[in-house]
């Protein structure tokens, strides 16, 4: 009986082991969890609050941003175990281990609202053109991304400048705007459009005696340098990239006087508008354009998708004779389509309720894909926005066992 008694005592402190191992093999498992949770409520959260505000902004109210500033998750793993004399049998004569745990989970939430005078200021701001240019290094259609972010553009002719707003209530600025972004566009499809900084080529002369021997040998760490005998001179010349620039050619293979002209043609304008220049003899160049787009604020682009849910609404607008092919004819008539219902959609990737009514981006369809990017583009658009909010605690995720 002793020996039974002893075999029974060595199973427990087995399930005893077996409880500390399972504990620790269960920790990261309720952190991988635990993380992916966090991070899906989050993002659901910010993605609600972008699709509720462009429904403000369609009832003119005021648009309102809350964010998570931090997350505290703290885990505590349990475990116990013991012996109860066997059923049945002998009494006493043998023993069954009892062993058992449990988890409890305590999150910590810090919510605040964004807002403040810098915010606000970012809020308002356009978007400066080199934001545009990273996102179009991401793939983004320059369709979509000049439609959402484009407030007009403006066409040069000898020297004068029209201006076409991206708006449906301006009938002929907005087919005009819709074209010029579909030409490009078109472009973009065959992979021979070019959003890069304009090389440039500074030159400055400063006469030799100026200069002395250690003041030389510093200039050539920055400059070309080239004497010149005629003069005692030298001429000191050093590449500077210039404004960003979306052509039709590479901007590189263009002479020093060329690269000039477009200097003061896109120095003349804002940072916040980016200029063009499609030539002839390129791919495109059936239609020879240059100006500039005006950027909007992220301010302005809700309450322009705001605005498409009521009587301005986009419609389809046919490209330019001139215009290449389309690559799959994409040409959609809305911006972001949204869909608006009483009962919440049942294909929607997540839907918002204002007054009784649902509404959700339209994942439907045949431009469902476009209507996903759009909205994966206003996300991004957002977070190029929003402030560093303020953190509250150290710890983000805690596990006590």
């Amino acid at each position: 009986m002793n020996f039974i008694r002893c075999l029974c005592l060595l199973r427990l402190l087995q399930c005893l082991l077996i409880m500390i191992v399972l504990a620790g093999c269960v920790s990261p498992m309720a952190l991988n969890r635990a993380v992916i949770a966090y991070d899906d409520a989050v993002t659901d959260a910010v993605s609600q609050q972008l699709l509720i505000n462009i429904v403000r902004a369609h009832h003119r109210q005021p648009v309102h941003f809350t964010g998570v500033s931090n997350i505290a998750a703290t885990f505590t793993f349990s475990a116990n175990a013991g012996a109860t004399p066997a059923l049945g049998g002998l009494a006493g004569a043998s023993m069954l281990p009892v062993f058992g745990g449990g988890i409890s989970e305590s999150p910590t939430i810090s919510i605040v609202p964004i807002e403040g005078e810098e915010f606000t200021k970012r809020l308002l701001t356009p978007f400066p053109q080199s934001k545009l240019t990273l996102l179009l290094r991401q793939r983004f259609d320059v369709d979509l991304l000049l439609r959402m972010m484009a407030q007009e553009v403006r066409l040069q002719h000898s020297a004068q400048h029209s201006a076409y707003r991206n708006s449906p209530v301006d009938k002929a600025g907005y087919e005009m705007f819709r074209r010029v972004v579909l030409h490009l566009s078109a472009i973009q499809d065959q992979n021979k459009l070019y959003a890069e900084p304009l090389p440039l080529i500074h030159t400055w002369t400063i006469p030799a005696s100026s200069i002395a021997s250690e003041g030389f040998q510093a200039l050539q760490k920055e400059f070309m340098v080239r004497y010149n005998l005629k003069d005692n001179t030298y001429t000191l010349r050093k590449q500077v990239m210039g404004p960003i620039l979306i052509t039709n050619y590479d901007p590189n293979t263009l002479s020093e006087e060329e690269r000039e002209k477009l200097n003061d043609l896109a120095g003349d304008w804002d940072i916040s508008d980016i200029a063009f220049d499609i030539r002839s003899g390129h791919y495109g160049g059936e239609w020879p354009m240059s100006g500039v787009f005006r950027l909007r604020s992220f301010h302005s682009i809700l309450g322009f998708l705001g605005k498409a849910l009521g009587k301005q609404s986009g419609y389809h607008v046919e490209k330019d004779p001139r215009t290449p092919a389309i690559l799959g004819n994409e040409n959609p008539d809305l911006t972001m389509e949204l869909v608006v219902s009483s009962t919440p959609p049942a294909e929607a990737d997540f839907s918002i309720r204002w007054n009784d009514r649902f509404y959700a981006v339209n994942a439907t369809g045949p431009h469902a894909r476009w209507n996903r990017d759009a909205f994966q583009l206003l996300f991004l658009l957002f977070q190029m926005t929003v402030t560093d909010m303020p953190r509250i605690g150290v710890p983000s995720i805690t596990i006590a066992k």
